[in-house]
């Protein structure tokens, strides 16, 4: 059987292919192995395990439960549809040693995936990720497997439901009453995913009128290519939001831990925009303090607002099992990364879409502004507009991986798009830093078979030139 690695944020692979029931268990094994080993006294707390809306993950689930089972481990089971962020919230709700969560995120339709979280309810450092990969048996002679139904009732699975002490925590973070009073028409774009019915829950009923779509379950997730909030996944939701007219676009991807914007012209509002605003509504608008946790793939208007107000930037590599640890060590009042994804201080140190789509809501209250002017107001207080693209790449083979390497390992360009590089970080891949301010940045994905070229500028007739000649210094272009 295959080595199972586990990526940015868990293992992920093709159903049916190297993602098996046989598979999954293993993973389940050494999750149990290294859950018994790292807290034997406290093995009775138990694990969280639920999952999302792709093809049959709430058998996958199952299939975990009953091996954790057959370990001693108790399961509090979620079951399938429920939230990435829900899901680690419950960890801290049930006081449970971790979870495990069969979700595959934003991956293509013929993908599914396999997350741990630790006590936190955060990704597990990458230590941690290492020494669960080393306890992964290499076959499935090496897993114990008790059946679901012996399981339960022998009290060692038991179904579980977070949502309510996870609405009780989103209430004592954000003012339901007052976007729920606000009047705005407010499309969802679910991306077919977990999301779904979330946000009419917590604030329909009022005079703000909220339209669902993309809200059945559909794993094929017709209209886009993968349920991931960037273009030209976002673009029927788009659409439809000018047909409506909608005053803004939220936007979740399919496990829901990612946040995506539209403006009130049904224009996409990019991702590192997003954490932009988040973090002006928290430091400017809510006046709070605290240290901003960030992936070197993330916006510089962090820095810049960092500076304005007082308050430390940490950079990570890219993957919250990086950006997790840093906000439980710094105390971080916000941690994202290029993705989308975002956690806030007083929640669990994990990305949170339907959160971020309420913080985004809420500063439209407290202002009184359309999105396209809290951007306009974002980008007074960092000196202008800040330009983001980003072209991916399929790696054919491990040749075509090496050779990239070979030549990104090289001397560093001395312009990109015409701007003078000013350093290179390969921290998590290379990233070149630009005279402007800006960066671009060649990495290889820890989730799927791709080489990514993002960049950011000021100077938006470059931006395309910038990602151009990052392209061919990988030995793409």
């Amino acid at each position: 059987m295959s080595d199972i690695i586990f990526g940015t944020d868990g293992w992920r692979a093709g159903i049916a292919e190297e993602y098996t029931f046989d598979n999954v268990r293993r993973c389940t094994q050494g999750f149990a192995d290294y859950i018994r080993e790292t807290y034997p006294g406290e093995v009775s707390r138990g694990v969280v395990i639920g999952g999302d809306k792709r093809f049959l993950s709430e058998n996958f689930a199952a299939a975990a439960a009953e091996v954790l089972a057959a370990n001693g481990v108790p399961v509090h089971f979620c079951g399938g549809g429920v939230p990435t962020p829900i899901i680690s919230f419950g960890v801290t709700h049930a006081k449970a040693l971790g979870a495990i969560n069969i979700t595959a995120s934003h991956n293509p339709p013929g993908d599914n995936g396999f997350k741990v979280r630790d006590p936190n309810g955060g990704a597990i450092d990458p230590e941690g990720l290492k020494a669960i990969e080393s306890k992964i048996p290499p076959d499935i002679s090496g897993v114990k497997r008790m059946p679901f139904d012996e399981a339960e009732k022998a009290g060692l699975i038991k179904r579980y439901n977070p949502l309510p002490a996870y609405d009780a925590r989103i209430r004592s973070l954000v003012d339901l009453e007052r976007i729920k009073d606000a009047g705005f028409k407010v499309l969802v774009d679910n991306m077919w995913g977990n999301g779904s019915g979330h946000l009419t829950r917590l604030i329909g009923g009022g005079k703000t009128q909220i339209i669902e779509i993309h809200a059945e379950r559909n794993p094929i997730f017709p209209e886009m290519k993968r349920p991931e909030p960037i273009s030209p996944n976002v673009d029927a939701g788009l659409a439809k939001a000018r047909e409506l007219g909608a005053d803004v676009v939220c936007i979740m991807d399919g496990d829901a831990d990612r946040c995506g914007l539209g403006d009130e012209n049904g224009q996409f509002i990019n991702q590192l925009r997003v954490y932009g605003l988040l973090a002006m509504y928290l430091l400017d608008i809510r006046g709070e303090r605290g240290a901003i946790i960030k992936t070197l793939s993330t916006t510089s208007m962090l820095e810049k607002l960092g500076a304005r107000f007082g308050v430390p930037v940490i950079n990570t590599g890219v993957g919250f099992k990086y950006v997790a640890p840093a906000m439980m060590k710094h105390d971080g009042l916000i941690g994202g990364e290029e993705s989308g994804g975002f956690a806030f201080r007083g929640h669990v140190p994990e990305r949170d879409g339907i959160l971020a789509n309420l913080y985004l809501l809420d500063m439209m209250c407290r202002t009184g502004k359309k999105p396209s002017e809290l951007l306009h107001r974002l980008f007074t207080l960092v000196g202008g507009p800040h330009y983001y693209d980003r072209i991916d790449t399929r790696l054919r083979d491990d040749e075509m991986e090496e050779a990239a390497r070979a030549r990104l390992d090289g001397p560093a360009p001395e312009t990109l798009g015409g701007l003078k590089v000013t350093g290179k970080d390969t921290t998590d891949g290379y990233k070149f830093g630009l005279e402007d301010g800006g960066w671009l940045l060649v990495r290889f994905s820890g989730t799927e078979p791709l080489i990514r070229v993002y960049g950011e500028t000021m100077h938006a007739d470059r931006m395309q030139a910038i990602l151009a000649d990052g392209m061919k210094a990988a030995g793409l272009g």
